[in-house]
């Protein structure tokens, strides 16, 4: 696995847009507050040509240009780490205009998304052997009051920090609007995990260890059987360390969760698997149909790895949410907290 230098505070961040851009509030405003402030702080930026752009479906712009712009600002020497603008729907249809060959070929740089932009940070993981950040988009730092969580990030990819925790308290519904675009997280529930060994829940799995990989299961499905489908290959690579996976759902119902795990699961994916960090899902938070729910949904696919397996991690889209070193050797101990220590 190839580790990127982490950013100085004089260096540029590039910001790129494979999926949604920020053409339209409130996250226009939020990416330029957000600019500003790392400006203040002795950043530099420079702006993909696709960043204020909304002319696409699904994503800021055509496949074509998205892909082209993210192959060359990620090979380019002008900027140090990439930070995309935004999630979205349809990156994977880029996937096809983006040149791995060079990416991978490139000198190694962060590349920080999250949701939507599981169609490359898991993909440098698994085709490049680079590690990526799964973490907010640039207009989560546009707040007024920057949240614990993203005070870690900027710590991660500065490499102040090598462990993270996770949080007290989380959001189920956010408060920003085009009206209230720098509002921070609405925590309103207390942050409570679910911690089993193979389907039997307990009170502290034992500590575990491997390569971390991972991302949205609403992309990581979609990618199962298809060219860029080569965690075979990265699961050969890593069968000695084993992996950790880290899965978190956007738009999934439980049903849609279970189908979809029982797709990667056939496909070979957990063979080497030596425990799974699952975040909070957004759309089936608390969803119960037909007798399954948000965890037997995971349990009754996962459970049979008898593996550790921590329910209801900060990681996803209920914020707030660790950033994930997508790569890193992870050693993660569980009990009434999470925590994550990363070796590069």
């Amino acid at each position: 696995m190839k580790y990127p230098k982490f950013i100085t505070n004089s260096g540029t961040i590039g910001l790129v847009a494979p999926s949604f851009g920020c053409a339209d509030e409130p996250y226009k405003s939020c990416m330029d507050a957000a600019i500003k402030r790392f400006q203040g702080m002795g950043y530099r930026f420079v702006e993909g040509p696709n960043c204020r752009r909304n002319d696409g479906i699904g994503i800021s712009s055509t496949p074509e240009n998205c892909g082209k712009e993210l192959t060359e600002y990620y090979c380019s020497d002008n900027n140090d780490m990439l930070i995309a603008c935004g999630g979205g729907e349809l990156m994977c249809e880029t996937l096809d205009y983006v040149d791995f060959d060079a990416v991978k070929a490139a000198t190694p740089k962060w590349y920080m998304g999250y949701s939507d932009n599981t169609n490359f940070t898991f993909l440098l993981n698994t085709i490049c052997d680079t590690a990526s950040i799964y973490g907010p988009s640039i207009g989560a730092f546009g707040q007024e009051t920057l949240h614990e969580a993203l005070i870690d990030t900027i710590d991660i990819f500065t490499g102040k920090k090598s462990e993270v925790s996770g949080y007290d308290m989380f959001e189920v519904e956010s408060l920003k609007d085009e009206e209230h675009p720098f509002v921070s997280y609405n925590l309103t529930e207390k942050k409570q995990l679910r911690l089993f060994m193979g389907e039997s829940e307990v009170n502290r799995v034992p500590e575990f260890s491997g390569i971390l990989t991972g991302g949205c299961l609403d992309c990581l499905a979609n990618l199962v059987g298809t060219k860029y489908d080569e965690v075979d290959k990265f699961n050969d690579r890593y069968k000695d360390q084993g992996v950790v996976w880290f899965i978190e759902a956007c738009d999934l119902s439980v049903m849609s969760i279970r189908r979809a795990l029982w797709n990667l699961d056939r496909a070979g994916w957990f063979k080497c698997a030596k425990g799974f960090i699952i975040g909070r899902p957004a759309a089936a938070w608390k969803q119960e149909m037909m007798g399954l729910d948000q965890y037997s949904a995971a349990t009754g696919i996962l459970g049979k790895y008898n593996v550790p397996i921590v329910m209801d991690a900060d990681v996803g889209h209920l914020a707030p949410a660790f950033p994930v070193i997508s790569g890193a050797y992870t050693t993660v101990t569980a009990d009434s907290n999470i925590k994550l220590k990363y070796k590069l």
